[in-house]
């Protein structure tokens, strides 16, 4: 993977090393490179402008690499710092690592070494900031109801939010299970003029039909057995503010009637009350089923769909608006890190390539539930493809390989099978080792080439496992 234009600083006293390490970076990559041989410079250099890496000599006079490693991360905590030694000095570069250090290279240095580490530095910033910008994005919707998403579709759904919120009009939001519209109603209710009084839920599938006229309307003391003293129900619970109606199509046809009058005539008889009292209401309803059907088959009354169809919002599935799972991602990784007290800085472009390959039948909620789950068994500072899953026994949040592989021919699936059995063996080798390929080849009982062999055909890099992802020690090939 190439890596992103970015700025780096070298700095050495010796010039003919500035000349090598400056032609090799400028000839190989499309990173800006500046040199500096004097360290004291350096670090008034790094004080006026942002760079990203610095690759700076560990023995210099005036400022050792230690010491401007130490002033780097004073002023810029940000930029990345990789230190060149000879091999006698390795216990101190490796000292540096443990003050804040991204890598080290020994001296005389390999040259695709080089291109590597300062490679996999590059796009460990790029990803850094990517991650920061999300977040930016994410803070400048807080205002929007929660409502997370860059896509056309939730572009035109805040706009009319704004327009619909602050009128009294009823409001049907449509859309599959888990694609977000209880918190439509709630967007709807903090920008009406109703904000400060109740928003109330109704679930129309979880309260049993037996009692949820009770539930709703209220009931007198001695209306049926068990109604030892009256009881106010949400419908009066909710006056001045918004009554949420969820999953309304799930509603029986007795209680379709009730509602009816209450949307109506705007009033209500509490269960075994002669007397009618006036309701003060927003109504907004939501439902994942197609209600144009459900009236064709007389399971649900017409005049009551018209009363609640005034104005419809309708909300895509998550794979209609494939664009916004990113966003949605740190957005979960933000509410659960916190939630759960980790520090994670977001997620890899493996692990992000593997949210974008999913198709979610659940939804928003299904994403948000893969990242929870995600965030509980990451134990670096990003997630990974191997957070989001877990095993190969079809239970991870992300097995559809191994869940669709039954339907297909044997010698298919048995392929299907074994690569994603080597994908996982390699990735947790690799994990244990913190990337060292010969040691993850010698715990596997395996030749060094024959691994480094099932890493090229299964895509595997060694780089994602690298620099202390799990808590270890920088690991060498």
């Amino acid at each position: 993977m190439r890596a992103v234009k970015g700025r780096i600083l070298v700095v050495d006293d010796e010039k003919d090393m500035l000349s090598l390490i400056s032609r090799i970076l400028t000839q190989e990559t499309e990173h800006e490179v500046i040199t500096e041989s004097d360290p004291l410079l350096a670090v008034e250099l790094i004080k006026d402008q942002a760079v990203d890496l610095v690759l700076t000599d560990l023995k210099m006079p005036r400022l050792d690499g230690l010491q401007l490693l130490a002033q780097v991360k004073r002023i810029r905590p940000q930029t990345s710092v990789v230190i060149l030694t000879a091999f006698a000095t390795v216990d101190t570069a490796v000292a540096g690592i443990r003050q804040g250090a991204y890598d080290y290279l020994t001296k005389p240095f390999d040259r695709e070494r080089l291109l590597l580490t300062v490679n996999q530095v590059m796009d460990w910033q790029a990803l850094t900031k990517e991650n920061q910008n999300l977040k930016e994005v994410l803070e400048s919707q807080g205002e929007r109801w929660n409502l997370v998403g860059q896509s056309a579709a939730m572009v035109d759904l805040q706009a009319r939010i704004r327009q619909v919120g602050p009128t009294n009009a009823t409001v049907l939001i449509t859309g599959p299970s888990g694609t977000g519209k209880e918190l439509v109603a709630r967007a709807i209710h903090t920008s009406s003029l109703r904000r400060n009084k109740k928003f109330i839920t109704v679930n129309c599938t979880a309260i049993p039909e037996q009692i949820i006229e009770s539930e709703l309307f209220g009931h007198v003391k001695g209306a049926f057995t068990g109604a030892w003293k009256n009881k106010i129900g949400l419908v009066e619970e909710a006056q001045g503010g918004t009554l949420f109606l969820d999953e309304i199509g799930d509603l029986g046809p007795h209680l379709q009637t009730k509602l009816l009058r209450l949307l109506q005539e705007g009033e209500f008889k509490p269960v075994g009350s002669e007397t009618t009292r006036l309701a003060d209401l927003r109504f907004v309803a939501a439902t994942n089923q197609d209600l144009g059907r459900a009236i064709r088959e007389r399971s649900f009354r017409e005049d009551l769909y018209y009363r609640l169809n005034v104005i419809r919002l309708d909300l895509p599935p998550l794979k209609d608006r494939r664009e916004d799972i990113v966003l949605l991602a740190h957005h979960f990784l933000n509410k659960y890190a916190t939630g759960y007290g980790k520090e994670i800085d977001g997620l890899t472009r493996p692990a992000l390539q593997a949210l974008l390959d999913h198709q979610y039948p659940g939804n928003v909620r299904e994403l948000g539930n893969i990242i929870e789950r995600a965030v509980i068994f990451c134990s670096g500072r990003n997630l990974e493809p191997r957070d989001l899953l877990p095993g190969l026994e079809g239970e991870g949040p992300l097995s559809r390989t191994s869940q669709e592989v039954w339907n297909l021919p044997f010698r298919e699936a048995k392929d299907r099978m074994v690569h994603l059995f080597h994908v996982r063996y390699l990735e947790e080798a690799l994990r244990e080792t913190n990337g060292n390929i010969s040691r993850a080849a010698e715990a596997a009982g395996i030749q060094r080439q024959y691994f480094h062999r099932l890493m090229k055909e299964t895509g595997v890099e060694a780089a994602h496992f690298r620099n202390g992802d799990n808590g270890s020690k920088p690991g060498r090939e």
